[in-house]
């Protein structure tokens, strides 16, 4: 999905255009997805902020995950992602909200393989997400991560 960062441009100029914002929230990939939006000139136009929520404690406190879901799911889940994705999207209001969380490896993490991600989006109409599992070692996975974010974000505001 190298696609992903390649439109990057045109995506964030198509939400300037609208007057729309986003917002990242990130676990697994530590800022790199906020990093790519704002390598791109002009980003400050349509991108509010990032939040790096590592610990599952910051998830909760920071972004507003449920408490009760995480003890229950741990924080590698479809619905953490996505309240991830709302919470980072009212903490800097934007109309867009998207996270990451999941294992990156080299080993398993909470149950889960490495390589297991899911992508949280939330959007002025709801929230969905997306689980996916990349191969690779840990930076191939953190970057596959990244690209999918991107890609998904882009598809979901585009539709």
């Amino acid at each position: 999905m190298t696609d992903a960062f390649t439109r990057l441009p045109a995506f964030l100029g198509s939400l300037t255009e609208r007057g729309e914002t986003i917002a990242v929230a990130e676990s697994l990939t530590g800022g790199r997805v906020a990093s790519a939006i704002v390598s791109v000139p002009g980003a400050s136009a349509c991108f509010r902020g990032g939040v790096v929520a590592y610990a599952t404690q910051a998830k909760a406190v920071i972004l507003g995950v449920s408490p009760r879901r995480l003890e229950e799911t741990g924080p590698v889940d479809g619905v953490v992602a996505e309240q991830m994705a709302a919470g980072v999207a009212k903490l800097f209001d934007a109309d867009y909200g998207v996270a990451t969380t999941g294992v990156a490896g080299p080993g398993s993490a909470d149950g889960h393989e490495a390589g297991t991600v899911w992508i949280g989006i939330h959007t002025p109409r709801g929230a969905t997400s997306a689980q996916f599992h990349f191969p690779g070692n840990r930076d191939q996975v953190r970057n596959a991560a990244v690209s999918a974010a991107l890609g998904l974000i882009e598809n979901t505001c585009e539709k």
